[in-house]
């Protein structure tokens, strides 16, 4: 299975910080963002990875970054792109580095305290689909929000006014290959992106979406509250380990 890191993006809920950087280079404790997701995948088995990033310092993950040496890495990939098109049109540029393998995608944002090689290793033994990771939180209303009826999922609401459950949809998503051929259906939503909660939504259609909770905390980073809270999160594990 292979891993897909999504930092691209503008951050324009986090200026002024993002003016002269890219969202996912900003510090969370003591290292950068990016290094948070890339420790998640290789900690679950992960060892081939690609980087989707975009905006005008795409160039300082390679930097920053190089090949991967610091986290156990021989290489690390990167792609590029352009503008604003939106999570799935991002996963899009993928499609070629996947080869028709399967793949787990996280969001270069999500900050999370437990291991998911548990399940990393459930979705390897399905035979097709999808399977997200969900967690319960205190608002929901800011992300996408299952309907749950039983044991499975029959629906995703992306930012809901009234949520249908106190769920969050997390930033970490496994897919088969027919992922790339559900993308290239969609169709812009309001916001002029492809949403991967359509994505997210054939595959519940199709009845081949699975999901787990997620154990421990998580956060994500998408404003300066949320920022602040992935930072103290971190610092009080860092210094439980002490």
């Amino acid at each position: 299975m292979k891993g897909v890191i999504l930092a691209g993006g503008l951050g324009k809920r986090l200026e002024p910080l993002t003016r002269i950087t890219n969202k996912h280079l900003l510090a969370i404790y003591n290292k950068p963002m990016i290094y948070y997701p890339i420790q998640t995948l290789v900690g679950a088995g992960i060892k081939d990875i690609l980087i989707v990033t975009g905006g005008n310092h795409a160039g300082e993950f390679l930097r920053l970054l190089g090949n991967g040496r610091e986290f156990g890495l021989k290489h690390i990939n990167y792609t590029y792109q352009k503008g604003e098109g939106g999570i799935a049109e991002a996963l899009g540029l993928a499609e070629h580095f996947a080869d028709n393998d399967k793949i787990i995608v996280m969001l270069g944002d999500n900050i999370i305290e437990k291991s998911i090689k548990t399940h990393v290793g459930d979705f390897a033994k399905q035979p097709k689909g999808a399977k997200i990771l969900i967690k319960e939180v205190e608002d929901p209303e800011r992300f996408g929000v299952p309907e749950i009826k039983g044991e499975k999922i029959i629906n995703i609401e992306e930012k809901p006014k009234k949520p249908k459950s106190n769920y969050a949809v997390t930033g970490i998503y496994m897919y088969d290959q027919r992922v790339f051929e559900i993308i290239k259906t969609l169709k812009p939503s309001d916001r002029g992106e492809l949403e991967i909660t359509d994505v997210n939504n054939e595959y519940i259609v199709r009845g081949e979406m699975t999901f787990a909770t997620l154990d421990g905390w998580w956060s994500d980073c998408g404003t300066h509250e949320s920022l602040l809270n992935a930072s103290k999160l971190v610092a009080e594990e860092v210094k439980s380990q002490k």
